[in-house]
């Protein structure tokens, strides 16, 4: 089953650490968002393998945003 990743709060995609087929395992950084000048680490919630990357760097995002899948 596919697990979304979803924005814990508003800001900028200012990194993104994994490519679509890497496999990941749980806690490992998958990007980090710049929000009030702080760099917030997004980790995967669960260990499997990137299916799906929907921002890209520098891209806005709100909170609740997918953004990335891991299946």
């Amino acid at each position: 089953m596919a697990t979304e990743i979803e924005a814990q709060i508003a800001g900028n995609v200012w990194k993104i650490e994994m490519s679509v087929g890497d496999s990941v395992e749980e806690e490992d950084v998958i990007l980090i968002i710049e929000s009030m000048k702080m760099e917030i680490p997004v980790e995967a919630p669960c260990a499997g393998r990137i299916s799906e990357i929907r921002v890209s760097e520098g891209e806005a995002v709100e909170e609740g945003a997918v953004l990335a899948v891991i299946a």
